[in-house]
This record gives C-alpha cells, structure tokens and sequence, in this order.
C-alpha cells in the first residue's frame, strides 16, 4: 500500500475518533477522488441535472464529516461510503423533483441494462432504481452494495472486490444475477 493510502486511512481514523483537524488535513488528499465518484454518478443522470459534480462531492463531503460515529477501515471502505452518500443525494434530489411535478412520473419502459448505462431521460427513474436496490438489499446485502459501488461510485469490478473484500470473479456474478433480478423487478413495475 502506498504512502497516501496510509496516510488516508490514519486520517480517516483520526476524524472517526474525533480529531478536529484530520478533516482539515483529509481534504487535499481526498477531493480528486470525490470529485470522480460524483464525475461517474452523474454521467447517470439525465440531460441538463441542474446539482452539478462539485456540489454533490460538498454535500457527501458534508455528510461524511458529520458521521462522527463512522470508522472507515480503510481509503477503499470510505470511498465505498462516498458513493453511497452520492447516491443518497441524488436519489432524494430525483424524489424532491417527482414531488415538484406532482404526479409527473412515468416507469421506466427501457431494460435495465439501459438504465445502467445512462438515466438522463428522468429523474423518476433513478427513485424506481432506489426502491428496487432496496428490496435487492433486503434479500442480499452484498449484491445491492456491487451495483451501488459499480453504477453509483463508479468502481471497477477490481475496486469493487477491494472495498468488499471478495474476489473479482464474485462482483462479476453477483453483478449479472443483480442486474438480472433488477430488471425484471422494474419490468413488474410497468
């Protein structure tokens, strides 16, 4: 592991433990990979998304340091809670939306595979995705956290394996059964 791995992951310790100054020192160090994560989650999103990168890196970043009750093992593990945060944020933003149009909605009509590629045609369609990752969650923690850290964080399959602690030959079947269940959950819902 390289020197900023360590020093991320003794940083990340730090802030865990109540260090004031840790995310102070934590910052520099973290920022690029944020803004890459909130980069590859709003390549999901659709045309014209009014919150931009640089505004969801700052509320994760917001939200992460005021967990002061997370221990993140590792750089990997917080990157992991990074993308979950992202897409926390989005996913209330895309349901803060739906509500504006009051009854705007429409299910998603293309396959799931479409839907991970790209989701800029509706903002609904990421809350359907959400409500769907859900149940998956219910059922199987580990599939739900690959296609959040995949197609939320962005992590390659190697990254993804990293940050759960499984074999690379894992996230991929889990990632194929995942989409395969989830896509016909959003069929059932049309």
């Amino acid at each position: 592991m390289d020197t900023g791995s360590n020093q991320i992951t003794q940083l990340l310790s730090a802030a865990a433990g109540g260090q004031t100054d840790a995310w102070e020192k934590l910052t520099p160090l973290i920022y690029e990979e944020l803004k890459k994560i909130a980069h590859s989650a709003m390549r999901q999103e659709r045309a014209g998304h009014t919150l931009q990168p640089t505004a969801l890196v700052h509320e994760a970043y917001v939200r992460l340091a005021g967990a002061h009750q997370a221990n993140w093992n590792n750089r990997a593990h917080f990157y992991g809670a990074a993308a979950r945060t992202m897409r926390r944020v989005l996913i209330e933003y895309a349901r803060y939306r739906k509500a504006a149009k009051r009854g705007g909605g429409e299910s998603a009509t293309e396959p799931l595979d479409e839907l991970l590629i790209s989701l800029e045609q509706r903002s609904t369609d990421i809350v359907a995705l959400d409500s769907a990752l859900q149940r998956l969650a219910e059922m199987d923690a580990q599939q739900s956290q690959i296609v959040e850290l995949r197609f939320f964080g962005g992590l390659t399959v190697d990254e993804t394996a990293k940050v759960l602690d499984v074999s690379p030959s894992t996230v991929e079947r889990s990632w194929r059964v995942a989409r395969a269940w989830l896509l016909g959950q959003v069929q059932q819902a049309e």
